[in-house]
């Protein structure tokens, strides 16, 4: 009976000692500034910038394919909802709205590239990548992977352009 009460004594003390390295903070410990440290840029980020922007701007190139002339005015919020479907439908296992995938992300297209140039590139991949410079090039960047052509009308890539203007 001893023995047993001993090794629960020795048990308790043991648990109790070993507590957790916790200070308990008194009333008169004053607060302690940590200095402020400023992190070095990361090269990795500026390389993703170099990449991203590595192809120029063009918004003069029509693209090869149907699409000559395109004229847009306000924002058609139907069409844009037809057309976010169909990119949900068509385009999403490669395409991400916001961000690199696979292909390049929609988003603020229009700032890089024409209205004609979009649409002739969502109608005509295969001859853009052959002969229009800025598909090779985004060609080359996304490591040979060729846009899928999906056999959509004219009509249906006007959609998907009007969903890309609400980008």
């Amino acid at each position: 009976m001893k023995l047993r009460s001993l090794v629960a004594v020795l048990s308790v003390l043991l648990f109790v000692g070993c507590g957790g390295n916790e200070k308990k903070k008194s009333t008169n410990d004053m607060p302690v500034k940590k200095a402020a440290v400023k992190k070095a840029p990361v090269k990795a980020e500026k390389t993703k910038v170099v990449k991203e922007n590595a192809i120029a701007v063009d918004l003069s190139n029509k693209g090869i394919g149907p699409v000559k002339s395109l004229t847009l005015g306000a924002v058609d919020q139907k069409m844009a909802g037809e057309g976010k479907l169909l990119f949900k439908n068509k385009c999403s296992s490669c395409h991400k709205a916001n961000r690199k995938f696979i292909g390049p992300s929609p988003e603020g297209i229009l700032d890089r590239r024409s209205p004609e140039w979009v649409m002739n590139m969502i109608l005509n991949p295969e001859e853009m990548v052959k002969s229009d410079p800025i598909a090779k090039a985004l060609l080359i960047q996304f490591k040979g992977v060729p846009m899928a052509n999906q056999h959509l009308t004219e009509k249906e890539s006007r959609l998907i352009l009007e969903y890309f203007r609400t980008l």
